[in-house]
Protein backbone atom coordinates (compact mmCIF):
# COMPACT_ATOMS: atom_id res chain seq x y z
CA UNK A 1 0.00 0.00 0.00
CA UNK A 2 2.83 2.34 0.67
CA UNK A 3 4.50 1.79 -2.77
CA UNK A 4 1.18 3.12 -4.30
CA UNK A 5 0.44 6.00 -2.42
CA UNK A 6 4.05 6.87 -3.45
CA UNK A 7 3.42 6.22 -6.99
CA UNK A 8 0.10 8.64 -6.94
CA UNK A 9 1.81 11.29 -5.71
CA UNK A 10 4.62 10.74 -7.90
CA UNK A 11 1.80 10.63 -10.50
CA UNK A 12 0.30 13.47 -9.99
CA UNK A 13 3.48 15.56 -9.24
CA UNK A 14 4.04 14.68 -13.23
CA UNK A 15 0.96 16.55 -13.97
CA UNK A 16 1.38 19.78 -12.16
CA UNK A 17 4.97 19.70 -13.38
CA UNK A 18 3.50 19.06 -16.81
CA UNK A 19 0.96 21.77 -16.54
CA UNK A 20 3.43 23.83 -15.19
CA UNK A 21 5.97 23.12 -18.01
CA UNK A 22 3.00 23.86 -20.68
CA UNK A 23 1.89 26.99 -18.98
CA UNK A 24 5.63 28.30 -19.09
CA UNK A 25 5.66 28.48 -22.61
CA UNK A 26 4.33 31.16 -22.84
CA UNK A 27 5.78 32.95 -19.66
CA UNK A 28 8.15 35.58 -22.08
CA UNK A 29 5.20 36.97 -24.09
CA UNK A 30 3.09 37.38 -20.75
CA UNK A 31 5.70 39.43 -19.27
CA UNK A 32 6.23 41.45 -22.25
CA UNK A 33 2.40 42.10 -22.84
CA UNK A 34 2.06 43.17 -18.88
CA UNK A 35 5.13 45.64 -19.11
CA UNK A 36 3.52 47.15 -22.51
CA UNK A 37 0.38 47.47 -20.57
CA UNK A 38 1.82 48.76 -17.59
CA UNK A 39 4.04 51.74 -19.25
CA UNK A 40 1.43 52.75 -21.82
CA UNK A 41 -1.14 52.71 -19.72
CA UNK A 42 1.35 54.95 -17.37
CA UNK A 43 2.03 57.32 -20.27
CA UNK A 44 -1.82 57.33 -21.10
CA UNK A 45 -2.60 58.98 -17.76
CA UNK A 46 0.00 61.06 -17.82
CA UNK A 47 -1.55 62.20 -20.76
CA UNK A 48 -4.32 63.18 -20.16
CA UNK A 49 -3.26 64.45 -16.56
CA UNK A 50 -0.26 66.46 -17.43
CA UNK A 51 -1.78 67.78 -20.61
CA UNK A 52 -2.05 71.33 -19.64
CA UNK A 53 1.64 71.00 -18.50
CA UNK A 54 3.04 68.89 -21.39
CA UNK A 55 1.24 71.05 -23.64
CA UNK A 56 4.59 73.81 -23.62
CA UNK A 57 7.01 71.37 -22.82
CA UNK A 58 6.30 69.12 -25.33
CA UNK A 59 4.86 71.49 -27.99
CA UNK A 60 2.13 69.48 -28.51
CA UNK A 61 -1.45 70.30 -27.96
CA UNK A 62 -3.78 69.55 -24.92
CA UNK A 63 -6.19 68.86 -28.30
CA UNK A 64 -3.93 66.17 -29.40
CA UNK A 65 -2.58 64.72 -26.39
CA UNK A 66 -6.09 63.86 -24.75
CA UNK A 67 -7.10 61.81 -27.48
CA UNK A 68 -3.68 60.51 -27.62
CA UNK A 69 -4.22 59.94 -23.82
CA UNK A 70 -7.79 57.70 -24.01
CA UNK A 71 -6.27 55.86 -26.73
CA UNK A 72 -3.50 54.62 -24.93
CA UNK A 73 -5.10 53.93 -22.13
CA UNK A 74 -7.87 52.15 -23.46
CA UNK A 75 -5.40 50.15 -25.93
CA UNK A 76 -3.35 49.16 -22.35
CA UNK A 77 -6.40 47.64 -21.51
CA UNK A 78 -6.82 45.95 -24.62
CA UNK A 79 -3.23 44.33 -24.57
CA UNK A 80 -3.72 43.77 -20.63
CA UNK A 81 -6.72 41.77 -21.65
CA UNK A 82 -4.45 39.64 -24.22
CA UNK A 83 -1.58 39.16 -21.44
CA UNK A 84 -3.74 37.93 -18.62
CA UNK A 85 -6.00 35.55 -20.40
CA UNK A 86 -5.48 31.57 -19.17
CA UNK A 87 -3.97 30.85 -22.84
CA UNK A 88 -2.86 33.65 -24.81
CA UNK A 89 -4.13 33.68 -27.86
CA UNK A 90 -1.65 34.20 -30.91
CA UNK A 91 -3.52 36.03 -33.02
CA UNK A 92 -4.48 38.91 -30.32
CA UNK A 93 -0.87 38.38 -29.59
CA UNK A 94 0.65 39.53 -33.40
CA UNK A 95 -1.68 41.89 -33.53
CA UNK A 96 -0.33 43.41 -30.62
CA UNK A 97 2.84 43.20 -32.20
CA UNK A 98 1.71 44.80 -35.39
CA UNK A 99 -0.41 47.84 -33.77
CA UNK A 100 3.16 48.57 -32.02
CA UNK A 101 5.32 48.80 -35.04
CA UNK A 102 2.44 50.70 -36.31
CA UNK A 103 2.82 53.19 -33.64
CA UNK A 104 6.44 52.87 -34.16
CA UNK A 105 6.15 54.06 -37.75
CA UNK A 106 3.93 57.22 -37.43
CA UNK A 107 5.65 58.15 -34.28
CA UNK A 108 8.73 58.78 -35.94
CA UNK A 109 6.57 60.34 -39.42
CA UNK A 110 6.05 62.43 -36.88
CA UNK A 111 9.14 63.23 -35.04
CA UNK A 112 10.87 63.76 -38.82
CA UNK A 113 8.11 65.68 -40.46
CA UNK A 114 7.44 67.77 -37.20
CA UNK A 115 3.68 67.73 -37.98
CA UNK A 116 2.86 68.12 -34.57
CA UNK A 117 5.10 71.17 -34.26
CA UNK A 118 7.14 69.59 -31.44
CA UNK A 119 9.44 71.58 -29.54
CA UNK A 120 13.22 69.84 -29.41
CA UNK A 121 12.19 68.07 -25.87
CA UNK A 122 8.69 66.81 -27.48
CA UNK A 123 11.07 65.18 -30.47
CA UNK A 124 13.01 63.68 -28.68
CA UNK A 125 10.04 62.39 -26.19
CA UNK A 126 8.12 60.86 -29.33
CA UNK A 127 11.58 59.12 -30.67
CA UNK A 128 11.95 57.85 -27.31
CA UNK A 129 8.49 56.68 -26.93
CA UNK A 130 8.79 54.84 -30.48
CA UNK A 131 12.06 53.12 -29.36
CA UNK A 132 10.46 51.56 -25.88
CA UNK A 133 7.34 50.44 -28.02
CA UNK A 134 9.49 49.41 -30.63
CA UNK A 135 11.38 47.15 -27.65
CA UNK A 136 8.06 45.90 -26.68
CA UNK A 137 7.06 44.55 -29.92
CA UNK A 138 10.54 43.10 -30.34
CA UNK A 139 9.94 41.20 -26.91
CA UNK A 140 6.80 40.43 -27.79
CA UNK A 141 7.68 38.70 -30.71
CA UNK A 142 10.40 36.91 -29.39
CA UNK A 143 7.66 35.53 -26.79
CA UNK A 144 5.19 34.75 -29.82
CA UNK A 145 8.08 32.78 -31.60
CA UNK A 146 8.46 31.09 -27.67
CA UNK A 147 4.90 29.72 -28.02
Amino acid sequence: MHERKTAMTSTRYDAVGSYAGAAGSDGFARLALKLDAVVTGLNGIAYLALATVLDSFFGVTTAVQYPVGAFLVLYSLGVLAVGTRTEINRTGLAAVVVANLVWVVASLVVAVSGALSPTGAGTVWIVLQSLTVGGFAALQYIGLKRM
